[in-house]
Protein backbone atom coordinates (compact mmCIF):
# COMPACT_ATOMS: atom_id res chain seq x y z
CA UNK A 1 0.00 0.00 0.00
CA UNK A 2 1.41 3.66 -0.72
CA UNK A 3 2.16 6.07 1.62
CA UNK A 4 -0.13 8.90 1.46
CA UNK A 5 1.31 12.20 -0.28
CA UNK A 6 1.57 15.52 1.04
CA UNK A 7 -1.27 16.63 -0.78
CA UNK A 8 -3.58 14.04 0.31
CA UNK A 9 -2.62 14.60 4.10
CA UNK A 10 -3.47 18.10 3.87
CA UNK A 11 -6.58 17.71 2.09
CA UNK A 12 -7.80 15.34 4.13
CA UNK A 13 -7.18 16.95 7.58
CA UNK A 14 -8.74 20.30 6.29
CA UNK A 15 -11.77 18.37 5.27
CA UNK A 16 -12.11 16.75 8.56
CA UNK A 17 -11.56 19.83 10.56
CA UNK A 18 -13.89 21.84 8.42
CA UNK A 19 -16.70 19.62 8.37
CA UNK A 20 -16.36 18.76 12.02
CA UNK A 21 -16.82 23.02 12.47
CA UNK A 22 -19.52 23.21 10.15
CA UNK A 23 -21.78 20.36 11.28
CA UNK A 24 -21.36 20.89 14.29
CA UNK A 25 -22.42 24.71 13.85
CA UNK A 26 -25.14 24.36 11.72
CA UNK A 27 -26.90 21.01 13.84
CA UNK A 28 -26.34 23.33 17.38
CA UNK A 29 -25.90 19.73 18.89
CA UNK A 30 -25.09 19.84 22.65
CA UNK A 31 -25.28 15.87 23.28
CA UNK A 32 -22.28 13.41 22.91
CA UNK A 33 -23.73 11.54 20.86
CA UNK A 34 -24.28 14.19 18.46
CA UNK A 35 -20.58 15.24 18.53
CA UNK A 36 -19.37 11.87 18.42
CA UNK A 37 -21.51 11.70 15.00
CA UNK A 38 -20.63 14.84 13.67
CA UNK A 39 -16.88 13.67 14.06
CA UNK A 40 -17.49 10.20 12.52
CA UNK A 41 -18.69 11.56 9.72
CA UNK A 42 -16.05 14.17 9.22
CA UNK A 43 -13.54 11.70 9.89
CA UNK A 44 -15.64 9.60 6.91
CA UNK A 45 -15.75 12.44 4.80
CA UNK A 46 -11.82 13.69 5.41
CA UNK A 47 -10.83 10.03 4.42
CA UNK A 48 -12.79 9.88 1.36
CA UNK A 49 -11.45 12.91 -0.32
CA UNK A 50 -7.92 11.76 0.36
CA UNK A 51 -8.39 8.53 -1.36
CA UNK A 52 -10.02 10.25 -4.34
CA UNK A 53 -7.26 12.60 -4.93
CA UNK A 54 -5.33 11.55 -8.05
CA UNK A 55 -1.96 9.73 -7.26
CA UNK A 56 1.74 11.47 -8.59
CA UNK A 57 2.14 9.20 -12.11
CA UNK A 58 5.15 7.16 -11.29
CA UNK A 59 7.42 7.03 -14.16
CA UNK A 60 8.35 3.50 -15.44
CA UNK A 61 12.17 1.75 -14.47
CA UNK A 62 15.20 3.29 -16.55
CA UNK A 63 15.76 0.18 -19.00
CA UNK A 64 20.15 -0.70 -18.52
CA UNK A 65 22.15 -2.53 -21.45
CA UNK A 66 22.65 -5.10 -19.28
CA UNK A 67 19.36 -7.80 -18.56
CA UNK A 68 21.19 -8.22 -15.45
CA UNK A 69 22.53 -5.93 -12.46
CA UNK A 70 25.81 -5.53 -12.53
CA UNK A 71 27.93 -4.30 -9.51
CA UNK A 72 29.01 -1.68 -11.53
CA UNK A 73 25.16 -0.80 -12.47
CA UNK A 74 24.47 -0.93 -8.26
CA UNK A 75 27.56 1.47 -7.79
CA UNK A 76 26.11 4.15 -10.74
CA UNK A 77 22.88 3.87 -8.73
CA UNK A 78 24.33 4.69 -5.49
CA UNK A 79 26.22 7.04 -6.77
CA UNK A 80 23.28 9.09 -7.99
CA UNK A 81 21.54 8.37 -5.30
CA UNK A 82 24.02 10.62 -3.26
CA UNK A 83 24.05 13.42 -6.10
CA UNK A 84 20.98 14.60 -4.44
CA UNK A 85 22.45 14.76 -0.59
CA UNK A 86 25.23 16.89 -2.07
CA UNK A 87 28.13 14.67 -2.96
CA UNK A 88 29.21 15.80 -6.06
CA UNK A 89 33.24 14.64 -5.41
CA UNK A 90 33.80 12.30 -8.58
CA UNK A 91 35.55 8.84 -7.15
CA UNK A 92 37.99 7.12 -9.76
CA UNK A 93 36.90 3.41 -10.67
CA UNK A 94 38.58 0.86 -9.02
CA UNK A 95 41.57 -0.71 -11.37
CA UNK A 96 42.10 -4.50 -12.24
CA UNK A 97 45.00 -6.32 -11.35
CA UNK A 98 46.81 -6.65 -14.59
CA UNK A 99 45.96 -2.77 -15.06
CA UNK A 100 48.04 -2.06 -11.99
CA UNK A 101 50.74 -4.57 -12.84
CA UNK A 102 51.40 -2.62 -15.88
CA UNK A 103 51.27 0.79 -14.06
CA UNK A 104 53.97 -0.21 -11.67
CA UNK A 105 56.40 -1.32 -14.72
CA UNK A 106 55.92 1.86 -16.21
CA UNK A 107 56.49 3.46 -13.14
CA UNK A 108 59.44 1.24 -12.96
CA UNK A 109 60.63 2.91 -16.04
CA UNK A 110 60.24 5.94 -15.30
CA UNK A 111 62.74 5.39 -12.50
CA UNK A 112 64.89 3.78 -14.57
CA UNK A 113 65.25 6.62 -17.29
CA UNK A 114 65.49 8.97 -14.60
CA UNK A 115 68.67 7.63 -13.01
CA UNK A 116 70.28 7.77 -16.17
Amino acid sequence: MPRPTAAQLVYGSATVICTTLALLLLSGTESGIGVGLAAVTALALGLLVAVRLPQPRQTAPARTAHPHPTAHASAARAHHALDGLGARERVPAARSSQHQHQHQHQQADRQHSLRR
